[in-house]
């Protein structure tokens, strides 16, 4: 996907995103920061948006975009490189990461999608063999109609998503968020617990 996919959204709603960012705090020490947290943000996103799957995708793409990238923030040193982000985004909590994109999302798409399929996914070069590290297996709740991911959950393997979807759908049906979907999913996760789960979220 190219920078279409991000050229039809209205400017207020990037920087609507921007603005549920700012209760991620900064990890780091302010006078090491050369990046700030919020253009790091901004263009993860954005680059995950446009379908690049691992960080050194995802630093190419925002080199290329820079110019589409400063309409929103200075970007005064450029972009960082794929190990750096690695390094950064693997130390932002991720639950606070996702609540406030699915808030975002809520925001900027206030309409209940009908439809949401329910699937899990493993993150191309998201592995460690040096350390033992088994590669990123995401759980994503995907508004068909809408195109767009809802919220994700990660779990160590394909065979965990059982134990990572009822989360999953909890979250997103805070607040009757998900009341009157119709939710897909494959036969992996067909079981009693789940079906409670989505029942019991409407």
């Amino acid at each position: 996907m190219t920078i279409a996919a991000l050229e039809g959204f209205e400017k207020p709603r990037l920087k609507a995103l921007l603005e549920h960012f700012s209760a991620i705090e900064d990890p780091r020490e302010p006078w090491r920061v050369a990046h700030p947290l919020q253009e790091v943000l901004l263009l993860v996103v954005c680059g995950t948006i446009c379908d690049c799957d691992d960080y050194d995708l995802i630093a190419d793409w925002s080199a290329a975009h820079l110019d589409f990238l400063r309409r929103y923030l200075p970007y005064h040193h450029g972009v960082p490189g794929g190990r750096w982000l690695t390094m950064l985004m693997n130390r932002i909590d991720p639950g606070l990461f996702s609540a406030a994109f699915t808030s975002w999302v809520r925001e900027a798409w206030p309409d209940k999608p009908d439809f949401v399929a329910i699937d899990g996914k493993t993150s191309r070069r998201s592995h460690d063999r040096s350390a033992g590290k088994a590669p990123l297996h995401l759980v994503s709740a995907f508004a068909t109609t809408a195109r767009l991911v809802l919220g994700q959950e990660a779990v160590s393997d394909k065979s965990n998503e059982t134990t990572a979807i009822p989360l999953l759908v909890e979250r997103l049906a805070a607040n009757d968020g998900r009341k009157g979907t119709l939710v897909s999913i494959d036969a992996i996760a067909t079981n009693a617990a789940i079906a409670t789960t989505i029942r019991d979220a409407g």
